[in-house]
């Protein structure tokens, strides 16, 4: 997975967008309300720890069972002490992955089955850089 850190600065002062007062079906269409929530600020809702948060790209498909694809935008918390299950950036020897963190068994598990979860060997340096606390998808096509 690459990385290209987005500081929080250079998001300006405000990310403030409308909120239906409403659900979405994401099955069978529901009447709509003409109804808004007060301004829904996407920053807010998204980050709890600004200046211990990052933002991440997803290289590959080893998440996909948990809902990352190739290409998603990952928001990495820092602040968090990561758990067993978390989904967390982590540099192992200097390479960097996103994977589940599995405390019981001491692995990192991956989201398809084509890859194997790694050991976490006594000799290998791993650091946990964040946990993933968000994942965002683009879902129009390209023109």
């Amino acid at each position: 997975m690459k990385t290209s850190p987005i500081q929080l600065s250079t998001l300006g002062q405000s990310a403030s967008f409308p909120l239906f007062s409403v659900a979405v079906s994401a099955g069978f269409p529901s009447p709509a309300d003409d109804f808004m929530e007060t301004p829904l600020d996407i920053r807010e809702h998204l980050i709890k720890h600004p200046s211990a948060t990052f933002f991440a790209r997803a290289e590959g498909d080893s998440m996909t069972g948990f809902g990352i694809f190739s290409g998603d935008l990952l928001i990495v918390d820092r602040a968090l002490q990561p758990q067993h299950g978390d989904v967390v950036i982590a540099a192992i020897d200097g390479e960097l992955t996103c994977k589940v963190l599995d405390m019981h068994d001491q692995l990192l598990r991956s989201g398809n089955i084509r890859y194997p979860p790694i050991e976490l060997h006594d000799n290998a340096e791993l650091l946990i850089e964040g946990v993933v606390i968000h994942s965002v998808r683009h879902h129009r096509c390209s023109p």
